[in-house]
């Protein structure tokens, strides 16, 4: 009788600590956009108190003028998208890794065509207004004036960074360069700030602006080296992680355990992911993001890696005993944004890893969470998936075989009926559910146009892709 009292009562408080923090986190978003919006337009009140407007009259002014606000801009959002690079906590929790990837590249790709403007319009303004003295205006401009020779480096590295987000060059390139090739954008924002804080007129036109910018920046780089060296350096030598076993899954799936000092302290939560670098083998330096596969129990860890290039095909010959050193725990595909008492979860291919973590670390009464599994050939976690079937109640759904169309979720071993009619024979009450969905980013659009159709609402899906 405790027990079947108790399993409820979980549920409940469950419940209503994650609508505490999706209220919490919803403040955190508003107060977000807020801010950034509060300082774009200060900065354009600056720039109109300080001429901006009046400077428009004449056309070598107008450029010049026009060119100091998009650099204004610019350099507000460079610093935004600093901040979202950091993995500052709070933020983290509140938009979640797949809102914040969006948000960071629309923000990086808005500030960098702004930057670009800002160095054609003030070039040519110094010129002014006259295309052929432009060339020279801008020789002029780099070796003459303070902190120039610096953004020009800075800018180089951001039409780096930028050039190597282009999803075709994306393609071509594998995580572990992309990654590192991605990290110039601090250095590259490092360096094409400065000249404005030193000469620039809005930068420098009164106390209260001097103060915002040199805050704002010191705010960035402060966040950048607290959240993404100093924590991490400090977690990993506090826990002492180390690998366990190695335990193949399947012909190209490998299953990492591994064990720490107080790794209740790390605070992780199923369906959570890390930063994972092994020491001890090529290419350590490079950090590759994996999701826990079991719901962390405060002594060991799991994650599940599929052999998809250099970095994941090297975990199955990782020796026991191999330090390792970890960024995290991210994500929001977690407990934290859980506001329904049922759940449906959606997993496909490797992207079981994390809601097979969940499916075990969730709380929740028999009938009340549904698992749908979409795999090619062998699904993971078979076993596991079937204790937790007889044991909490889960019910698990099969999809086998490959996607049937390109825009479908369910695989070709079903025919004769639409992903639509499909889902609903399924899961009647989804819009009633908290949904949790993980696999590759086409599969996952196809889930959510589906669950969007059966009418749930967007704050009920939690996402995470395994794109990049």
């Amino acid at each position: 009788m405790t027990a079947a009292v108790s399993a409820p009562s979980v549920e409940r408080r469950a419940v209503r600590g994650g609508t505490s923090r999706a209220r919490f986190d919803a403040g955190v978003r508003l107060a977000a956009v807020v801010g950034l919006w509060t300082g774009l337009l200060l900065v354009t009140y600056w720039w109109s108190a300080g001429g901006g407007i009046r400077d428009l009259g004449s056309w070598a002014d107008g450029l010049t003028s026009v060119g100091r606000l998009t650099g204004l801009i610019a350099s507000d959002l460079l610093l935004v998208q600093v901040l979202l690079m950091a993995r500052v906590p709070v933020l983290e929790q509140a938009f979640g890794q797949d809102r914040l990837a969006v948000i960071h590249r629309l923000v990086g790709l808005t500030s960098f065509d702004l930057m670009v403007a800002h160095v054609v319009l003030i070039t040519w303004g110094y010129a002014a207004g006259r295309v052929g003295a432009t060339p020279g205006t801008l020789w002029t401009l780099t070796w003459d004036y303070p902190g120039m020779l610096l953004a020009v480096a800075g800018t180089l590295f951001l039409f780096l960074v930028v050039g190597t987000s282009i999803r075709a060059a994306r393609r071509r390139l594998r995580y572990e360069s992309w990654h590192l090739l991605h990290l110039y954008a601090y250095l590259g924002a490092g360096l094409a700030l400065p000249h404005q804080l030193w000469t620039g007129r809005e930068f420098l036109a009164s106390p209260a602006a001097t103060a915002y910018w040199w805050t704002l920046w010191g705010l960035a780089a402060g966040a950048v080296l607290v959240w993404r060296v100093v924590l991490p350096l400090w977690r990993s030598a506090r826990h002492g992680l180390r690998v366990t076993s190695v335990v193949r899954e399947s012909a190209d799936v490998v299953s990492v355990y591994l064990t720490g000092r107080r790794l209740d302290r790390l605070r992780a939560e199923p369906g959570q992911f890390f930063q994972w670098r092994f020491l001890g083998r090529s290419g350590w330096t490079r950090a590759n993001p994996y999701s826990l596969s079991a719901a962390p129990d405060g002594r060991s860890l799991r994650i599940t890696v599929k052999a998809l290039g250099d970095s994941s095909t090297s975990l199955a010959t990782v020796r026991t005993g191999t330090r390792v050193l970890v960024e995290g725990p991210y994500g929001r595909l977690s407990p934290r944004a859980r506001t329904r008492r049922k759940v449906a979860l959606f997993g496909a291919g490797v992207g079981i890893t994390p809601i097979r973590a969940l499916a075990e670390g969730l709380a929740y009464s028999p009938g009340d969470a549904v698992l749908l599994h979409r795999f090619t050939r062998e699904p993971l976690f078979a076993r596991e998936l079937d204790v937790l079937a007889r044991e909490r109640g889960l019910r698990v759904l099969d999809l086998p075989g490959h996607r049937r169309a390109h825009d479908s979720w369910l695989g070709a071993g079903l025919q004769g009926v639409d992903d639509l009619t499909a889902l609903r024979h399924w899961v009647p009450d989804l819009a009633d559910r908290d949904v949790y969905v993980c696999g590759p980013e086409p599969w996952v659009e196809s889930v959510r146009r589906t669950t969007a159709a059966v009418g749930l609402p967007a704050e009920q899906l939690h996402i995470e892709t395994f794109g990049w």
